[in-house]
């Protein structure tokens, strides 16, 4: 109800941005931000060839995904909404009950991955560095807060007893190993950290800690559902980033766009990026407007396409995990503790993977998900 509110509060943002750019010497905003981003390491191609490949060689893994999705729920026809439950009606998962008993997990998954992820786990429950419970009048979100005073980073969450409060702790637990690892860095500009590398961290420890949730998940189907959830949610968010990502680069090189071109852009874009079985009709309106849920659009422009650059890095480096261990461990450790001494490249390249957006990588670690998924 609120889209031409919406719509025209972005088109003074696009208007005051084009100016920002042009005053500084731009031909447009794109070409500012990237600057003002520090993106020393790729440029807008660069972007562009991410989302190539990411159409190429993600969304027919989704399309095989949305048609299993489909039969698996008897519909002659699958709605957008029809994405968002249990296939098979099963209720919610419950992996823990409160704070206390998902640290307690935590600290024993972590423990079992590496000693020093158990160390890291245990001395912020120790040092009391942590806010996991939700509660009334509790402040919105989930983020690990690096401190450089004493080294020790804290994590804030709020947890409700989901599947998904899993995730977010073992995410912001990567984050919390990378804080520790680089405390000792001389320099704070070297434990400021790109998103491309922080992200990494946290989506690598996310997947690596996969092989260990036995601890929240005891029962073995249980399990398989958490693995195949998450494994689902990280292929169906990187055409989502794609997309978002593209959209800015048309918005910013097309100024004095209409709201209608702007929207026929979008809704162009995101059939592109989208599973091509799910049923729009009918609901042609939202799928308009779907892009003004994403407030990256409206108040970080540009800032989004890091996670999945680091997403793909994480799958790399789970791959190396399934291999060797603690081959993988060693090299994940040795690059996360380089904080940003090095460039980008260079510290994906200490973490035995590469910073690579042709469509062969892509296809290769896509193939390597679609087999994971295959074994659940």
């Amino acid at each position: 109800q609120d889209r031409e509110k919406l719509d025209s509060l972005f088109d003074e943002l696009l208007q005051l941005r084009h100016r920002i750019a042009r005053n500084s010497g731009f031909e447009n905003y794109r070409d500012y931000k990237f600057v003002a981003l520090n993106r020393f390491d790729y440029n807008a191609d660069d972007c562009m060839k991410f989302h190539d490949s990411v159409r190429k060689a993600i969304v027919p893994l989704l399309d095989t995904l949305t048609e299993q999705r489909k039969a698996a729920m008897h519909l002659s026809s699958l709605k957008p909404w029809d994405l968002e439950v249990d296939s098979q009606g099963r209720p919610d998962l419950k992996p823990f009950t409160d704070g206390r008993d998902l640290m307690q997990k935590t600290i024993a998954c972590f423990s079992e991955i590496d000693p020093y992820f158990g160390f890291v786990a245990r001395t912020l429950d120790e040092m009391h560095f942590i806010d996991l419970d939700s509660r009334i009048g509790k402040a919105p979100g989930g983020y690990n807060y690096p401190l450089y005073e004493t080294g020790v980073p804290f994590i804030f969450m709020n947890a409700c007893g989901s599947f998904r409060d899993v995730v977010t702790m073992v995410h912001e637990g990567g984050h919390a190993i990378h804080s520790m690892l680089t405390r000792d860095l001389g320099f704070v500009g070297f434990k400021e950290l790109t998103s491309e590398i922080a992200e990494l961290a946290s989506m690598s420890m996310e997947l690596i800690s996969m092989e260990h949730w036995h601890h929240f998940f005891p029962d073995a189907d249980e399990l398989r559902r958490a693995k195949r959830e998450q494994l689902e949610n990280v292929l169906e968010a990187l055409p989502w980033i794609a997309c978002i990502d593209r959209y800015q680069h048309w918005l910013y090189t097309n100024p004095g766009h209409s709201v209608e071109q702007r929207t026929a852009a979008w809704d162009k874009l995101y059939q592109e990026f989208s599973p091509s079985g799910v049923d729009w009709n009918g609901q042609e309106d939202a799928r308009r407007a779907l892009w003004q849920k994403q407030l990256h659009l409206f108040e970080v422009p540009f800032y989004y396409i890091e996670y999945g650059m680091a997403q793909l890095g994480a799958i790399a480096l789970w791959r190396n995990y399934r291999r060797d261990p603690r081959k993988a461990l060693e090299q994940y450790k040795n690059a996360l503790a380089l904080g940003y001494t090095c460039s980008i490249p260079e510290v994906y390249q200490a973490a035995g993977i590469r910073f690579d957006f042709t469509e062969s990588y892509m296809q290769e670690l896509a193939a390597f998900v679609r087999e994971e998924l295959e074994k659940l």
